[in-house]
């Protein structure tokens, strides 16, 4: 077991070398041929990416040894348990948990907020990403359980997004598509299709290859169309105090 765990440290020391060695070699090389900073700042920020380096590499060694053992168990929960109605709740909730806990959706929301000048509050982003998330979720186990073809599900949901654009700002659409690609981090990625794969496999008559994968798919599209519906909200507003 000790064994084990060490190779897993030992891996996620060389993943975060791969994601961060590159990053570091493109900022010396600009700021030895274009900025020319000072050595305190230059300093100050290798500091940071150290920091980085080293949560980085925690996190993924987290990951690695219990966030997708921990995802694999919930998904054989999930395929055994009796009620089926109660683990699409569960999985709403589960949305709505791991999207506080990526970081990537924190970031996401500061900078929205900060480049708005607090017209669009980070609060308010953050309920309707997790709103987004957990339908995704939801709908990603009940598609293991009825067998609905992903392109059942995609197709709609891209017709949706493109009407709900006609009636958004170009800031909200911007803001959506950004927010689709950002839910998917690591830590909402790892977790999710751990659990629909192994549910998939423990489901009796389920492929997880055709049913288990495409979860990511939807959690990158109901984000999409939340955000584009706050932009919806937000243009009513408008026009109201107009």
């Amino acid at each position: 077991m000790l064994e084990s765990i060490f190779g897993s440290f030992l891996e996620s020391v060389i993943d975060a070398c791969y994601a961060l060695i590159p990053l570091l070699l493109i900022y010396i090389f600009i700021q030895i041929f274009i900025l020319k900073s000072k050595l305190s700042k230059f300093l100050k920020i290798l500091y940071g990416l150290i920091i980085t380096f080293i949560g980085l590499t925690m996190f993924l060694w987290g990951v690695n040894i219990s966030f997708i053992v921990g995802g694999r168990n919930i998904g054989e929960f999930f395929a055994n348990f009796e009620y089926k109605w109660i683990t699409v709740i569960i999985g709403l909730i589960l949305g709505c948990v791991v999207t506080l806990a990526e970081p990537a959706v924190k970031i996401l929301n500061n900078q929205i907020e900060e480049a708005t000048s607090g017209y669009i509050n980070r609060k308010t982003v953050l309920v309707f990403l997790s709103i987004g998330v957990s339908l995704s979720v939801a709908l990603a186990i009940l598609k293991i359980y009825l067998g609905i073809p992903i392109i059942y599900l995609i197709l709609p949901g891209y017709i949706i997004v493109f009407i709900l654009t006609k009636f958004s700002s170009p800031l909200f659409v911007a803001i959506a598509f950004d927010s689709g690609g950002v839910v998917t981090g690591p830590m909402i990625a790892t977790f999710l299709i751990t659990m629909t794969i192994s549910l998939s496999t423990s489901l009796v008559g389920s492929n997880p290859i055709i049913d288990g994968l495409g979860t990511i798919a939807l959690v990158s599209m109901l984000p999409i169309i939340s955000i584009l519906i706050l932009g919806v909200i937000y243009e009513n507003k408008k026009i109201e105090e107009e």
